[in-house]
């Protein structure tokens, strides 16, 4: 099975299962990215707004998955989602891998939605900020689920992405082992853990 990054916080899941996509962006909505020609056999979006609900975006296959999908109900922000609304965390199951798309979380999980989560081996949490948790908080995430690999997304590289939001450095400078990958495809082996980091995405 293989993880590709296209940007902001949108992947691509490929397993033996299907193939999932997870936050697909309106084409030419975050700045210095255009969506790419995407097909999945299903869409998870983590809620509505433009940069992560662009399902009709994507060329959905009439194929029946085979992997699972659990969905755990937080919030886009640290205040009950009085200030940015609800979000979704998607937990897809393929085969016996667990991978968890956290979507634009806004604060830590309590013990409870840990519990829920279960082992969880691939983590996509969002690091920049001001939107979303930033840096400190998303170390505390990661903390709490304890995953084999790490991949940050929802951040700003230069004049790429929102302008409010953070780079990646001050996650990144949290963890003692940091692997960039050229490309925008990984494959995920047992041997890939700690974070890792995308030299840039699809285009």
């Amino acid at each position: 099975m293989k993880l590709t990054w296209n940007g902001h916080s949108c992947f691509s899941f490929d397993t033996d299962e299907g193939v999932v996509v997870f936050d697909p962006y309106e084409t030419d909505y975050v700045p210095g990215l255009h969506l790419p020609q995407l097909a999945g056999d299903a869409v998870l979006c983590s809620h509505s707004h433009e940069d992560h609900g662009y399902a009709e975006g994507v060329l959905q296959t009439r194929r029946l998955p085979g992997f699972t999908v659990e969905t755990l109900h937080t919030f886009h922000d640290g205040a009950q989602g009085s200030l940015r609304g609800e979000n979704t965390i998607h937990v897809v199951q393929a085969g016996n891998y667990r991978l968890a798309h956290l979507g634009d979380l806004g604060h830590v999980l309590t013990q409870e939605q840990v519990k829920a989560m279960g082992k969880i081996d691939a983590l996509l949490v969002p690091v920049g900020g001001y939107y979303t948790i930033d840096a400190e908080q998303a170390k505390q995430v990661c903390d709490q689920l304890q995953p084999k690999v790490i991949f940050p997304m929802h951040y700003r590289k230069g004049n790429i992405g929102f302008d409010l939001i953070a780079e990646p450095e001050a996650f990144l400078n949290l963890f003692d082992h940091v692997t960039t990958v050229l490309g925008h495809t990984v494959e995920l082996t047992d041997d890939l853990s700690g974070v890792v980091m995308f030299e840039h995405p699809r285009q």
